[in-house]
This record gives C-alpha cells, structure tokens and sequence, in this order.
C-alpha cells in the first residue's frame, strides 16, 4: 500500500525509518519531513494544517493509510476531516479524532475524563482570568512545590514548576492575564506536585483493545544532573528498570485498561496511540498527562524495540481487531541522545553545518532539526538528532550513543553526558 506519515521531527524519522522495514508498505510519503526521512520515502512540501490540500495528495497518490505524528492535526480534527468526506473516509488514519485528542488538547478535559472514570492522577483546579483569585486561593491549601499547567497545547513548554507560593501566583498571572502561552492559558490548571520517578508507557489501541508497547524514561531538563529548564526532551531510556513487572501490572490494571473503556463508555471513537506520562510514587502509577501520539524522543528508543511490522498493527488498529495481535519486542535496552542547538531551549541559531555523521558506527541516527542543503546538511531547530544503540548491557548502549554524539559535529552543539546515568547501579 501507499502511506502518508505527516509530521517532521525525530519521532517522524523513526516511524519512516520502521514503516520502510514493512513488507506491506510500496511507496512511503512524509509531510513534510527532514533530512532523515528522505532517505526511507519522498518528502513533499505540505503544510500539514492544510487539510484539503493533504486531502488533494492523498487521492493524487492513491494513499491507503495515513499516519499522523504531531498532535497539532489531531487535536485540529484532522481524523474528523477523512471521516466525514465520502472520498477519504474508507482511508485509515491513525491517529484519534478531535474529541479523543482533547486527552492531549486540554488539560482540564484530560482531569475530569480521570475523575469521572477513576484513574489516579494530582488533584487539580482549573482556573482562567474570572477566576483567578481563587486561583491564588488555591495555591494557599497545597504545599510546595506547585504545578501550573497551560490547558492546551503549548509545544511541550506549558508546564511550570513553582518553588514557592509567590513564585507560583506571579506564574499564574504570566500564564492567564500576559498570555505567557498565547491562547493556551486562557485556562490554566493547577496541580499538587507528586514526587516520584517519572516513566512514559504506551499503548496502541483501537478503541476497545490496546496492545502495551515498550515503556521508556525521558529526560526533560537541559542540564546536567536534571538543572535548568524544560526541553522537549534530552534522551531517553528503554525498558526501565524500575518499571517492574509488578509496577505494570497495576498500571494496566488502574491507568490503561479503565482509560480506554472510559473512550468506549463515551463513545469516543480512538484508534492510534495513547501516551501516559506517569509518575510511580512508591510504586503506586498516577497518570501526569495523557499524550494522544509517540512522544519525542521515546519513539527512537521504542521502535527499535518492537520487532512487528508497525504497518501490521496499524492495519488492525483501523480494522479493529488488536484483540488478535501479540508484540514481539527486543528485550535489549535501547538509549538515545540528543544533540541540540546551543542556545536551546532558549533562542539559537540555524543553518549550521552537520558533518562526520558518515564516521558513526553500531548506533541509528534519527534527525530532527536537519535539513539538507544541496549535498550539506544544516540544523534547523533547537534538538538537531538522536542517537540511539541498543545492547544488552544499559551501560553500553549508552556510551555507545554518548561515543557517537561525540563524533557528529557541528558548531554549538551540545548533549547531555549524563543520560541514563541514574539508571545504572
């Protein structure tokens, strides 16, 4: 069949990189891609808000299944806009509909929908600029640290931690009345802080059954030693050593299985992936966020894990047969590192030449920001690429992508020596 991949960053690059190893795949499209993923399909040059013309592409090159990446469509309805057209709706399209995005596309939606079908997660207000007074209020009945969380989406960058009291009503202010996060903190919901180790665990699902994919552990903060602020995400670590059978066990049990019998029970119709940011407090699972695709940079660590034909499951996933499917996963570990630009996450430059890539070895180089210039690739964003190694050893996967991380050059260019580090005994 013909596949359209929208999206163009790290997590797209794996998932061109893994869909190309299927048999069941002819031709492989990307919009609009990178540097990466030209070498495993054709880039094309689509805006992927434009959903007529992604629409206009689709029925142009006879496409069977579209694979969404990013939330930015999903949450815009992009499911929703196949379904609803007599030419695309017999076209899979992973990835939910706008109201199974809303797990992703606001913060509120995704506590209530926890609430109302009991899965664990902090105990939360949402607030906005009518509110707000209440909000400071509110601030009064918890302890420190505080969480303030932009209720939509804001590129990965809506969540503040506060330190104190004062701190957390001026980020309140920022976040609801200055517009800190554009549109995204009209609403601004607050969290109690749970402290705990944090593991991502995925699921595809069709919407009645789910198969459990590898989990992982990201790493957020740009520093060293988990200092400074938030990123996208640093590297990241696949399986996880706490995350114990034991651990699992009671998150299929509390989080995955009542999250989707709560879609069923709703009639939400969802068929793709459901990311579940979690925190294990004394080994007890509480959901932190929902994500309704791949995270980045989990996916490079995930799918050189799973030995099954993705384009196999995404075939039942649409079909709604997942109940019929077993997964084979690897069970060595898998550890990525992150090259960003310097300056990231703050303002950096781009356009900076790449070279030595040809000079790695026994490690998967899955790019991000890169983008080719005739026959140089340049950075074009602040996490330039991953390099991800599996062994069966933690310890050497890890120096074999921090090894190669060293080879790669380009000017500013920074990575964090210390991932994975904490994991090791």
């Amino acid at each position: 069949m013909n596949i359209l991949l929208i999206g163009s960053g790290g997590r797209e690059h794996a998932l061109a990189w893994k869909i190309k190893h299927s048999s069941l795949c002819n031709s492989l499209f990307i919009a609009p891609g990178n540097a990466g993923t030209s070498s495993y399909g054709n880039n094309i040059a689509i805006d992927i808000k434009d959903f007529d013309a992604i629409a206009q592409f689709v029925i142009e090159k006879d496409i069977s299944m579209v694979i969404v990446g990013p939330e930015d469509p999903l949450v815009n309805g992009i499911a929703d806009y196949f379904a609803d057209n007599e030419k695309l709706k017999d076209i899979a399209v992973i990835g939910p509909k706008s109201e199974g995005a809303k797990l992703e596309g606001s913060k509120d939606f995704a506590k209530s929908f926890m609430e109302k079908h009991r899965i664990p997660t902090a105990k939360y207000r949402s607030f906005n600029k009518n509110t707000i007074n209440e909000g400071y209020e509110y601030l009064e009945t918890l302890t420190p640290p505080y969480v303030l969380k932009a209720d939509g989406l804001a590129a990965g960058k809506g969540v503040i931690i506060c330190e104190n009291r004062n701190e957390a009503k001026n980020n309140l202010k920022d976040m609801i009345i200055n517009q800190k996060f554009g549109n995204a903190s009209e609403n601004v919901v607050i969290e109690e802080f749970l402290k705990g180790k944090e593991v991502s665990v995925f699921v595809l699902t069709d919407g009645k059954n789910y198969i459990l994919l590898p989990e992982a552990k990201d790493y957020k903060r740009i520093g060293e030693g988990d200092t400074g602020p938030n990123t996208g995400g640093m590297g990241c670590v696949s399986p996880v050593p706490f995350a114990d059978k034991t651990f699992l066990e009671k998150v299929k049990k509390r989080i995955i299985e009542p999250t989707v019998n709560g879609l069923k029970k709703e009639n939400i119709d969802y068929k793709g992936f459901i990311f579940f940011g979690l925190m294990n407090v004394e080994g007890d699972p509480y959901v932190i966020e929902y994500n309704v695709r791949l995270g980045d940079p989990e996916t490079q660590v995930i799918l050189p894990r799973i030995r099954n034909d993705i384009v196999s499951l995404f075939q039942k996933t649409w079909e709604g047969s997942l109940d019929k499917q077993k997964t084979d996963i690897d069970e060595r570990f898998a550890a990525t590192v992150i090259l960003a630009s310097e300056g990231y996450p703050g303002s950096y430059k781009k356009g900076i030449k790449i070279t030595d890539i040809d000079k790695t070895s026994d490690s998967i180089i899955f790019h991000a920001g890169v983008k080719l210039n005739g026959d140089e690739m340049k950075t074009s964003g602040g996490r330039v690429m991953a390099v991800t190694s599996l062994s069966n050893d933690l310890e050497k996967a890890l120096q074999l992508s921090k090894s190669n991380a060293e080879i790669i050059n380009f000017k500013g260019k920074y990575f964090r020596k210390d991932i994975g580090n904490d994991l090791i005994k």
